[in-house]
């Protein structure tokens, strides 16, 4: 079984939205992959942002041997009414209806489900420089364009959007908290290094026959100014993505903090901390609900 680069996230969609339409009801496949199809959603948007991202990236690139383990994760945003059964169930088809480009075969071992809440309050100590990584192409829309460079401000725009809409769709409601106050903050931040590239990818329709670019920006940016407020931020995008197509397992960031005049990743990410599971209760103000799936499968032989 053949990954081929760029694409993992990609085969990993196109086959639970695949075997999810045999196996769910039309409203159920509508409210999981197709969420637009129910209803407008905040201000107006048309296009929902699907309650799930896959994790798959690792996997780029990569030949699975048969009887060799290999797992996809999947990070689930809707707290309201979590669709876990479903994912298990679809992958578990994978035996029955092979997966990648030349269908390989495979069976669902187990799935590991772990609750993590995402809190956006800032923390205590100051942050003056963070170095983000930009692990998935990239892409971040500025007005009716795309962003050349990931400014401060745009990149917190988008995260800062993306975390609203998520919470307003599937969790307890939007980010209680003034964005226009927040995005002027975010300006005073400025880039002091950018080293990125383009990567491209596309991906087959298997509904229209048409292929559609996956590409963006990889690679690192630098950033100064008084950052402790943002930090909570840019750690909660490893989990939701940011930017454009992140169903696809687009746009994961990873910070880096700097201490001691060197940058260094937090010993505690966002979301390792006390876990607070979303399902108990309504989330606190300033927190996210995410959920991560592990799907470990196996080849078959």
């Amino acid at each position: 079984m053949h990954f081929p680069p760029g694409k993992s996230g990609n085969i990993a969609r196109g086959a639970f939205g695949t075997i999810l339409r045999r196996i769910a009801s039309p409203d159920v496949f509508a409210r999981i992959f197709a969420p637009s199809a129910v209803g407008r959603g905040p201000s107006g948007l048309a296009d929902w942002p699907r309650p799930f991202v896959f994790g798959a990236a690792h996997l780029d690139g990569r030949t699975v041997q048969p009887g060799e383990a290999f797992h996809f994760d999947v990070h689930l945003f809707d707290t309201k009414d979590p669709p876990v059964d479903y994912f298990v169930k679809a992958f578990a088809e994978l035996a029955h209806a092979g997966l990648g480009p030349g269908r390989g075969r495979a069976e669902l071992l187990g799935a590991d489900e772990t609750p993590i809440a995402l809190d956006l309050s800032p923390g205590p100590e100051p942050v003056s420089r963070v170095l983000v990584r930009f692990l998935t192409p990239t892409e971040l829309k500025h007005g009716q364009e795309l962003a050349q460079r990931p400014e401060f401000p745009i990149l917190l725009a988008r995260i800062r959007d993306r975390l609203s809409t998520l919470r307003a769709l599937y969790g307890a409601g939007p980010l209680e908290i003034d964005f226009k106050a927040l995005g002027e903050r975010a300006a005073a931040v400025r880039m002091t290094r950018c080293e990125l590239h383009r990567a491209e990818a596309d991906r087959l329709s298997a509904r229209t026959g048409r292929r559609h670019p996956l590409g963006g920006f990889v690679g690192e940016a630098e950033y100064e100014g008084d950052l402790a407020e943002f930090l909570p931020y840019l750690r909660a995008a490893k989990w939701t993505g940011v930017g454009r197509q992140t169903v696809w397992g687009k746009g994961v960031v990873e910070v880096s903090v700097s201490r001691g005049g060197s940058l260094q990743v937090p010993r505690q990410e966002a979301g390792h901390g006390e876990a607070v599971d979303p399902l108990e209760g309504e989330l606190t103000r300033g927190v996210v609900g995410a959920r991560q799936d592990e799907l470990p499968v196996r080849q078959a032989v």
